[in-house]
């Protein structure tokens, strides 16, 4: 176990390192420079370039790199040009509402996907499992770009249920914060639910025809006992590997329904950053997201072989 977990980490940094060479040279391909948007259109080429290197960005790239990941060790993502907003607090302010998001999200998709999942795969073919099985085909198809404006037309503009924008912070109110994250959450859950499904109910159907199934039944356990207590467990494996990879990927997802809905979360401050040629500010945000999904997707690799003692680690 620790000569794989040694292993694991030396690739989590290597990963990490190139991750943040990409971020930096991505970044810095975007057309355009923060000049503009600090000085605007109509600043001459003299003030353009003394700001530049006012900046440092007239250094040579690999100096830049240096310079930046430097500061990144030291726990200083930069600030931004135009509002001089240290880029580590809106990591601050933004984060936790990306984090109640996803859990809202994720909590919907397993209520609904796995309960659903232990009725059909009991009784397959049967009408329920039919419907079941084409809507999630339905859900599948659908992006949360799509999703979001359907569930703010109908119930923001025509129920008035919920709001079509706006947060309330969780230590402001709890009511109103879960109120307003309802259509948000609903937007991102849609995926998530679909996916969880159809992989739990395959495998539990798997799971059901089991030789150790065959000798649960034969003993005359009931069979719901024979479903929670034999069968969820050893077809769970499927599910927590595709939650892992989902979650990470909702760390991103997550940026256009905060748009949508106008929540400032780090999606909403980055989308501003590019649009705003915010360097370092799209910088930061990016390099801290993809590191995170990095590390999660090693979290979960590593629950994973401790759950599945089958899995060989090498």
């Amino acid at each position: 176990m620790t000569r794989y977990l040694l292993k694991r980490l030396g690739q989590l940094v290597v990963v990490s390192f190139v991750i943040s060479v990409l971020v930096f040279l991505l970044v810095h391909l975007l057309p355009g420079d923060p000049s503009t948007a600090i000085l605007g259109v109509n600043a001459t080429a003299q003030n353009r370039q003394t700001l530049l290197h006012q900046l440092g960005l007239t250094k040579p790239l690999w100096s830049q790199y240096t310079t930046w990941l430097g500061q990144v060790f030291q726990g200083n993502l930069g600030q931004s040009y135009l509002n001089h907003e240290p880029v580590t607090r809106i990591l601050r302010l933004g984060a936790p509402i990306d984090l109640e998001l996803i859990v809202i999200s994720q909590v919907v998709a397993f209520a609904v996907a796995i309960p659903l999942a232990l009725v059909t795969a009991r009784r397959p073919g049967r009408p329920a499992d039919n419907v079941a099985t084409s809507v999630s085909f339905g859900l599948l198809a659908l992006p949360p770009f799509v999703v979001a404006p359907v569930l703010v037309a109908v119930f923001a503009v025509q129920l008035h249920w919920f709001p079509a924008t706006g947060y309330v912070p969780l230590s402001q109110n709890l009511a109103s914060n879960l109120h307003g994250m309802i259509l948000p959450a609903l937007a991102l859950t849609a995926g998530s639910i679909a996916v969880y499904y159809r992989l739990l109910r395959s495998d539990l159907i798997g799971t059901l025809q089991e030789d150790f199934i065959t000798m649960a039944r034969s003993k005359g356990l009931p069979p719901h006992r024979i479903m929670m207590r034999h069968a969820f467990r050893p077809s769970t494996f499927s599910l927590l590997a595709a939650a892992g990879v989902n979650i990470g990927a909702l760390l991103a997802g997550t940026f256009i329904v905060e748009y949508l809905f106008a929540l400032p979360g780090l999606g909403y401050a980055m989308v501003q950053a590019v649009y705003q040629r915010d360097y370092l500010v799209v910088q930061g945000i990016a390099l801290v997201v993809a590191v995170a999904y990095v590390v999660l997707q090693f979290a979960v690799d590593f629950v994973f072989t401790v759950v599945d003692p089958r899995v060989v680690r090498e």
